[in-house]
């Protein structure tokens, strides 16, 4: 176990997060649902296979995904499916709010549920301890720092034209985008569920001889495969209903390879998320296992800020405005240390 080697491979994979919705920007004529679900080819299908692949002995691979239980496999997925109509939601919520403040209130509340409720159903009475009590208390300092960063955003709708909102963010919309996130951010904790529901699976994966780094890879493959066909239902609706299927074979062969460059290169960062999420995982000591769901989400938000304000989603907001961000933001940062206690 190295706690410090954990927390650096969480947040490599943070910054691959808070970095894989700014090549969409590069995407040229599709449709938002197009290039969602592109990305998501990448993302839920290609990159889990590929890393399993990679990382699992070779000629183990199916005998730890046909020999693992049933119940969880299955439960993996569906908790997979939850997490996928967190991520449809997600992805609106960042067209909606951007990367700086979409992020930041979904993630919020995506680390409060994700940390809470694993022990809930445990049966973990979380008031009987002093680590349940600092739980309870950092989930409480983040529900605080998304309130404060929704406030920045409040100061930012009131202090831009609607001119200057749509310059920095295309389609940007408060109130939507706030309903959005929230719903994104309770959603999204699907992944923590599942991570907790596949456990026989990467114990299964240690005992065929994986390396306990890599033990999640083969459990991401079911549990993206249930988000995936959530994205895929709803994608591929928007597609036949606003006829944007068209964006997929109509398009000029350059636009196509852009597009499929860029979408697939977003897909690979939003995985690495989770590949190295698991590998840092792997690293930290049980005591602090429960808690690295929470570490994942409050870098993420830092890192997710740093890019909104690099590509100025924030310019032309008073000085006021940025301080209530930056104080939301260490706010959130500081819950993570809580829980870490």
């Amino acid at each position: 176990m190295n706690p410090l080697l954990g927390i650096f491979l969480i947040a490599i994979g943070s910054i691959g997060a808070a970095s894989f919705y700014v090549p969409f920007k590069k995407v040229k004529d599709w449709s938002w649902e197009s290039y969602w679900l592109s990305h998501g080819v990448a993302a839920w299908l290609i990159m889990p296979w590929l890393f399993a692949a990679f990382t699992v002995p070779q000629g183990q691979l199916w005998t730890i995904l046909s020999e693992s239980p049933a119940s969880a496999r299955w439960l993996a997925i569906l908790f997979g499916s939850m997490w996928g109509v967190g991520g449809l939601t997600f992805g609106l919520s960042l067209r909606y709010l951007g990367i700086a403040m979409g992020q930041s209130v979904a993630l919020g509340f995506c680390a409060a549920f994700g940390t809470l409720i694993p022990p809930l159903f445990a049966g973990v009475n979380l008031l009987a301890t002093q680590a349940g009590i600092l739980t309870l208390a950092g989930v409480s300092i983040t529900v605080a720092g998304i309130v404060i960063i929704g406030y920045a955003g409040h100061l930012r709708n009131q202090q831009l034209s609607e001119a200057e909102k749509r310059k920095a963010i295309k389609d940007f919309a408060l109130k939507k985008g706030l309903l959005i996130a929230v719903l994104a951010g309770i959603m999204s904790a699907g992944m923590a569920y599942g991570f907790e529901a596949a456990m026989p699976v990467e114990e299964l994966a240690i005992a065929n001889g994986v390396n306990p780094l890599f033990a999640s890879n083969p459990s991401l493959i079911f549990i993206l495969l249930g988000g995936f066909a959530t994205n895929l239902i709803y994608c591929g609706f928007l597609n036949i209903k606003n006829k944007s299927y068209r964006d997929y074979i109509s398009s000029p062969p350059a636009i196509l390879f852009n597009n499929i460059g860029f979408t697939f290169l977003a897909g690979t960062l939003w995985f690495l998320q989770f590949h190295f999420y698991g590998m840092g995982r792997s690293q930290l000591p049980p005591e602090m296992i429960a808690f690295a769901w929470s570490i994942l989400m409050a870098l993420n938000i830092a890192f997710s800020n740093i890019w909104g304000l690099a590509l100025k989603e924030w310019q032309g907001t008073g000085r006021k405005t940025i301080i209530v961000l930056l104080i939301g933001i260490v706010v959130l940062i500081l819950s993570t240390f809580v829980v870490g206690l």
